[in-house]
């Protein structure tokens, strides 16, 4: 992963030149963050149902945000089983953190949230 070249600073704010990002497993403790995934060793697409997300293009809809750059997701992991308990997004351009949670894993999404808050300061800027 390339790290983005600020080219100053307006109004408390870098501006970044815009580089590629690929997407970046975070260890966040307790729960780990990864690419969504929905191939044959692992489908998030239940977990997502489960809280909400029924569109069955939502996979691939993230997967092509990340390779265009215009947003980043992650799936927020219990560690031992990879099984996806909350999805945490980060709009590049905006520094905007979004997170939804399955029932019961709130926790789980605001640790993720913060971790993608740590992983934009280090590497957007």
């Amino acid at each position: 992963m390339e790290r983005p070249r600020c080219l100053h600073r307006q109004r408390g704010r870098s501006l970044c030149e815009a580089v590629r990002v690929e997407p970046t497993e975070i260890n966040a403790g307790a729960w780990y963050l990864r690419a969504l995934r929905a191939d044959d060793r692992v489908d998030d697409r239940p977990a997502l149902a489960d809280m909400g997300q029924h569109d069955a293009e939502h996979v691939a809809r993230r997967t092509t945000q990340w390779e265009t750059d215009t947003l980043y997701s992650w799936a927020v992991c219990e560690p031992t089983t990879g099984e996806l308990l909350a999805e945490v997004t980060l709009d590049p351009a905006s520094g905007n953190i979004g997170q939804q949670a399955r029932r019961g894993h709130a926790q789980a999404a605001q640790t993720g949230a913060d971790a993608v808050r740590r992983f934009a300061d280090a590497m957007l800027g």
